[in-house]
């Protein structure tokens, strides 16, 4: 199956304890092309875990979104993408090669797999043929060192059956320290025939357009950038089209917050989900860090509306 063609070349990045529901549908709103989940345990949801499954809040109208799994066994990783596709319907399963959190990482899972081209290619192969799915991968440079394994991994996985490749040119032992080497995505758009995703340092809607124009990629993935402004992917948007962009003032965040407030209550985000994105907004305001001082004292939704004036 092929990677879908999306309406934007933004994509917001799969973000633990940060991708709930509200958020994804805000930022679809704001023009993002596709949204993905959280990370979702593959061994626990082939138990179906009761807990796990409650994670996957997807609703219709996010179309298109992506799913994403992670784990290191091939035959959980399988019933667990089989899951998703018959009870969410996603537009794409992703597979997380790229997670450096080291809890993943003991478990063999996550940036862990990327010294494991066997196990990558048998995940992939597997899942792609008994999906009708779309089923990508996320890769980074490597898992430490200077031995750089993208390239490889990538060609790999497309030769394996995966419909697309994001990659965040870091290593493991990087986190999100240092700076991401965007030619390690030209590398591998170079090598795959099959629709490469960037992903690291776009912070701004120029980084955008320079790294589209540095390496060749179809999309641009924002992650951390969008955790502080969503308005981000009306930006990128506008400047891929114009070459200019509206600044995100005080007025567009308020409106932008009262929009995310309105839609935590509507799917029921809870309260310290929802006070931690209102607190991320507020970065760039007049007087931010003392409305998030304040914020961080709120015991429920009016008091936020209250400091924050909405």
């Amino acid at each position: 199956m092929k990677f879908p063609k999306l309406e934007s070349k933004t994509i917001l990045a799969p973000m633990a304890g940060i991708n709930d529901l509200a958020f994804r549908l805000l930022c679809k709103d704001l023009g993002c092309g596709m949204t993905y989940s959280e990370m979702i345990s593959a061994p626990a949801l082939a138990r179906k875990n009761k807990a796990t499954i409650k994670l996957i809040d997807v609703v219709p109208e996010e179309h298109p979104f992506g799913l994403q799994l992670f784990g290191q066994k091939t035959e959980e990783i399988v019933k667990a993408a089989q899951y998703l596709e018959e009870h969410y319907k996603p537009d794409v399963i992703d597979f997380n090669l790229g997670c450096p959190a080291r809890q993943i990482i003991r478990q063999g899972a996550g940036s862990s797999l990327l010294i494991r081209k066997n196990r990558v290619v048998e995940i992939v192969k597997a899942c792609s043929s008994s999906l009708s799915t779309p089923f990508t991968v996320k890769i980074r440079s490597a898992f430490e060192g200077k031995k750089i394994v993208a390239i490889d991994i990538a060609k790999a996985c497309e030769e394996a059956g995966a419909a697309a490749i994001a990659v965040h040119p870091r290593t493991m032992s990087q986190g999100y320290s240092g700076k991401a080497d965007w030619s390690i995505i030209k590398q591998v758009k170079e090598t795959v025939n099959i629709p490469v995703i960037g992903n690291g340092d776009v912070f701004s809607p120029p980084d955008a357009l320079r790294l589209m124009e540095e390496t060749g990629c179809d999309y641009v993935m924002i992650g951390r950038a969008a955790m502080k402004n969503p308005l981000i992917f009306r930006q990128v948007n506008d400047y891929l089209r114009k070459k200019s962009f509206k600044q995100a003032d005080d007025e567009a965040k308020l409106k932008m917050i009262k929009t995310y407030l309105f839609l935590a209550k509507k799917h029921e985000v809870g309260f310290v989900r929802t006070k931690l994105h209102c607190q991320l907004f507020t970065t760039g305001m007049k007087g931010g860090a003392a409305l998030r001082h304040s914020l961080g004292k709120a015991k429920d939704e009016d008091e936020i509306r209250r400091i924050l004036g909405t």
